[in-house]
C-alpha cells in the first residue's frame, strides 16, 4: 500500500506592519504570482529606463539642434555682411573702373590732339617764319614792288639763319651780292639771303637745315642783308609771313 505524499505549494507571506501602533497585516501570495509581480515590477522599471533615456535623448538631441541653429545663424548673419562688403567692392571697383576708363579716354584725346599740334607745328616749320638775323639788326628799308626784299642792316658776329626748316639749294655769288643762299621749304615756300658784304659761311648746298640754324656769320660792321620770302615762285613781303617773336 502506498503511502500518501502531500505537495506543498510555494507560497510568500507579505507582512504590513502601520508606523502607528502595533497592528499589521500578513498577505500570502503564491510563488507564481510572486514571480509574476517581481516580473511586472522589472518590465515596469526597464520600460521607465528606456521612457527616460528616450527623454533624454530627444532634449539632448532638441538642445544640439537649437544650439546647431543658432550657429547656423551666425554663419548665415556674416555670410550676409561678407556679402555686404563685396558687393561695396564690386561697387568700387566698378567707379574705380569707370574713372579709369574716362581717365584713359582722355589721355587718348590729349595724345591725339598733342600728336596733331606736333604734327601741325612740324608742318608750320617749314614756312619761313624766323626773322633772319639772330645778332643785332635793323630794318633799314621794307619790302615794295620796285625793291622785292627786306634790307636789314646787321653787326659783326651776328649770324643770319634759316627762318624755317627745308633744304639748301643754292650757295653762291654775283657782282652785287659776295653771298646769296637760297632755301626750300614745304607749302611753296622758298627763302633768299643776299649779303652785301663778305662773312663766314657755314651752308652747303643738299644740306638740310633746321629753322634757327646758322647759315652764316656777320664778320663786318653795318653790313647789309637783302631778304626774300618766294610763294609759289612769288616774291611776298617777308613781314607778312616773320612772327612778331621771330
Amino acid at each position: 500500500m502506498k503511502g500518501n505524499g502531500h505537495k506543498h505549494k510555494e507560497s510568500y507571506s507579505i507582512l504590513f506592519i502601520s508606523n502607528i501602533g502595533n497592528t499589521g497585516r500578513k498577505f500570502y501570495i503564491s510563488g507564481l504570482a510572486f514571480r509574476v509581480l517581481v516580473s511586472l515590477f522589472a518590465v515596469i522599471c526597464a520600460a521607465v529606463v528606456v521612457m527616460c533615456g528616450i527623454m533624454f535623448r530627444f532634449l539632448y538631441a532638441d538642445g544640439l539642434s537649437q544650439s546647431r541653429s543658432k550657429e547656423l545663424e551666425k554663419q548665415v548673419a556674416a555670410l550676409e555682411t561678407e556679402k555686404a562688403g563685396l558687393n561695396d567692392e564690386i561697387a568700387a571697383l566698378k567707379n574705380e573702373n569707370e574713372a579709369l576708363r574716362v581717365e584713359a579716354e582722355n589721355i587718348e584725346e590729349e595724345v591725339k590732339e598733342e600728336a596733331q599740334a606736333e604734327a601741325e607745328a612740324d608742318s608750320d616749320s617749314y614756312i619761313p617764319r624766323r626773322y633772319p638775323s639772330s645778332g643785332i639788326s635793323a630794318v633799314i628799308e621794307t619790302f615794295s614792288e620796285e625793291q622785292p626784299y627786306l634790307s636789314i642792316n646787321t653787326h659783326t658776329e651776328g649770324n643770319i639763319i634759316a627762318t624755317g626748316n627745308g633744304t639748301v639749294t643754292t650757295v653762291t655769288s654775283d657782282d652785287t651780292y659776295p653771298i646769296i643762299i637760297e632755301v626750300e621749304h614745304n607749302k611753296g615756300y622758298k627763302s633768299r639771303y643776299m649779303c652785301r658784304q663778305n662773312a663766314d659761311v657755314q651752308a652747303t648746298e643738299g644740306a638740310q637745315v633746321e629753322a634757327g640754324d646758322t647759315l652764316f656769320t656777320i664778320t663786318t660792321d653795318d653790313t647789309r642783308l637783302d631778304y626774300q620770302i618766294y610763294f609759289e615762285e612769288n616774291p611776298i613781303d617777308p613781314l607778312t609771313v616773320i612772327e612778331a617773336k621771330g
